[in-house]
């Protein structure tokens, strides 16, 4: 195993874990796992998912500790490779129907996440915009305020939504929205190394 994923970071603070993900580890230790990682030069990334019941100041808090993770690690190492922020998807969990939690993060406010993600992590080369939660547009637009990163098509992804996100893309159009927003798209591994796009699936692309 070379990488690890940073899912399940939710809100790192405490109060805000034992509210929407009661049973899953603190944030300390989801923290401590990653340091692991990166100690073994195992790349991982890591996640934010918010528009819940957590504050403004538990959202910044969550960056700081990213960041001080982050700062923690081997110089030969990657550590956090990418940051994802993402919002609360509200259909059929039991935060919206037993305790009446709705996502009321507006796309200008998801922005404006990306663009302090970008300011408050530095150290983190790759900020990805969730297309996946927010949409075709306010993805592209995030990709001007700070993000680097479109993310990827999904070959299976059952979780999110299953929550109520309704977004698609294909290798094609995910392609297209990318060079609609100004930028050139460019395949990529999970370790951020470039590869080249197979000939056959570059002129499909353009005569699509």
């Amino acid at each position: 195993m070379d990488s690890l994923p940073g899912a399940g970071a939710e809100i790192l603070n405490d109060r805000v874990r034992r509210l929407i993900s009661n049973g899953k580890c603190g944030g300390k230790e989801w923290l401590d796992v990653m340091r692991a990682a990166h100690q073994l030069n195992i790349t991982t990334s890591a996640t934010m998912m918010f528009g819940h019941v957590e504050t403004i100041y538990e959202r910044f808090e969550h960056l700081v500790w990213i960041r001080e993770v982050q700062n923690e690690k081997p110089k030969n190492a990657n550590g956090f490779l990418a940051f994802i922020p993402w919002t609360f998807q509200d259909m059929d969990t039991l935060l919206a129907d037993v305790r009446g939690v709705k996502n009321k993060t507006s796309a200008e406010e998801y922005i404006r996440m990306i663009a302090m993600s970008r300011l408050m992590l530095p150290n983190i080369l790759n900020i990805q915009a969730s297309w996946l939660t927010v949409g075709k547009e306010t993805a592209q637009i995030s990709l001007h305020a700070g993000a680097n990163d479109f993310g990827s098509i999904m070959l299976e992804e059952n979780v999110v939504s299953a929550a109520g996100a309704p977004h698609r893309f294909t290798y094609i159009t995910i392609q297209n929205a990318i060079r609609e927003a100004g930028f050139e798209p460019q395949l990529r591994n999970q370790q951020y190394e470039y590869r080249i796009v197979p000939s056959e699936i570059k002129e499909q692309v353009m005569n699509y």
